[in-house]
C-alpha cells in the first residue's frame, strides 16, 4: 500500500511544475500552434481540455464565461480551451464555441497528442500554468462552483 501511495505522489509531483510538452495542434482557424510556446506575456494562463459532446466540459466553460471578463481585468489570466474532438466532431467545435459565446483561444487537439503527452485520461481537465510556463495546478472533472477554486489558484500566483 505504501508503494502505491508513493508512486501516486511521485506521479503527481513529476507532472506538477513541469513544462508544457512540445506538440503541434491547430487553432480554430486552422493555423498550426506548438503547445510549448503557449504563453500569456508572463502572466498565468489556464488550459481547459473539453469536447463538444462532454456536458460537464460545456458547463465548466459556460461558468467561466460568466466571470472571464472580471478575471481578466483582475489578474490578466488567459484561457486556452483545447478541444479533443476527432473526425466529424471537429466540425462541431466552432459552431459550439460561437453558440456559447466563448471568448477563449480555442485549440484543436484532433489526434489527442497534447492530451496524451500530458497523461490526461478524463475530461474536463484543467491546468494552470504560471507566468514562466510551468504547470502548477491540475484538476479533472467539474462540479458547480469549481471555477472559484480555479481563480483562487490564479490569484495566488500573481501575489
Amino acid at each position: 500500500m505504501k508503494r502505491i501511495l508513493l508512486l501516486t505522489l511521485w506521479c503527481v509531483a513529476a507532472t506538477t511544475f513541469a513544462q508544457l510538452p512540445k506538440v503541434n495542434v491547430k487553432d480554430i482557424s486552422g493555423k498550426a500552434v506548438c503547445t510549448d510556446t503557449l504563453s500569456n506575456g508572463g502572466k498565468p494562463f489556464i488550459i481547459d481540455f473539453f469536447a463538444t459532446w462532454c456536458k460537464p466540459c460545456n458547463r465548466e466553460l459556460d461558468a467561466i464565461r460568466e466571470v472571464y471578463e472580471d478575471w481578466q481585468a483582475e489578474t490578466g489570466v488567459k484561457i486556452f480551451a483545447v478541444s479533443i474532438d476527432e473526425g466529424q466532431n471537429i466540425n462541431k467545435v466552432k459552431p459550439l464555441v460561437d453558440a456559447h459565446s466563448w471568448e477563449y483561444e480555442v485549440l484543436l487537439d484532433q489526434n489527442g497528442d497534447f492530451k496524451r503527452a500530458l497523461g490526461i485520461q478524463m475530461i474536463p481537465y484543467t491546468l494552470i500554468v504560471d507566468g514562466k510556463g510551468k504547470i502548477v495546478y491540475q484538476h479533472n472533472g467539474y462540479t458547480d462552483g469549481a471555477e472559484d477554486e480555479l481563480i483562487e489558484k490564479v490569484r495566488e500566483l500573481i501575489q
